[in-house]
């Protein structure tokens, strides 16, 4: 559970299923269970700003670390940058397999800046050592139809979104944000 980093201490029994948040609870409980990572399968996560992606994430995460899996949590960013960085001192490789090894990979904010070709080659030889015998968890706001742009150069998008897409199981989360809710229930606590 250490190892994993994640961003959020969640928790599956935390969660709130509502039907407007596009969440049911069936469908979670099927993802809990490791017959998605079993298949080598992906999740996708998509929605607004905090609609709980990065919560349902980590979720998921810290309940497969307890079936036993290894599990790594990282930021989009955090990830191409470690990257970059480690081409420069020549650790590229060992942190490479590093990568490779963790059954599940999380990766947070997906999208949120165009890459360069740097960063497309190397997301492209992380995802492609990875496709057909680990899993991720792609976490974004920005939607499923704009990823291809994002990426850029059509080359590297198509073989990056084939491994990613292909089979995945997509979650687009609605709702206002929770972060807002929560806020406001404290607003209207300290009011009282």
């Amino acid at each position: 559970m250490r190892h994993a980093k994640f961003r959020l201490p969640a928790q599956l029994n935390q969660l709130i299923y509502s039907p407007t948040r596009n969440i049911e609870k069936a469908q979670i409980r099927n993802l809990s269970q490791n017959s998605w990572l079993s298949l080598h399968q992906n999740i996708l996560i998509t929605g607004a700003t905090g609609c709980g992606k990065t919560y349902l994430a980590c979720a998921l995460g810290h309940e497969h670390c307890l079936q036993g899996k290894s599990v790594y949590y990282i930021r989009l960013k955090e990830l191409l940058e470690s990257l970059f960085l480690a081409q420069a001192d020549g650790s590229y490789r060992k942190l490479l397999a590093k990568l490779i090894k963790y059954d599940l990979l999380i990766l947070d904010d997906w999208g949120l800046e165009p890459l360069s070709a740097q960063q497309r080659g190397d997301l492209l030889e992380l995802i492609d050592a990875r496709y057909g015998y680990k899993s991720h968890i792609i976490i974004s706001q920005l939607p499923q139809e704009s990823w291809h742009e994002m990426i850029g150069e059509s080359t590297h998008a198509d073989a990056i979104l084939d491994r990613l897409i292909h089979g995945s199981i997509k979650l687009n989360l609605k709702g206002e944000s929770i972060r807002k809710q929560l806020n406001k229930l404290t607003d209207d606590d300290q009011l009282s």
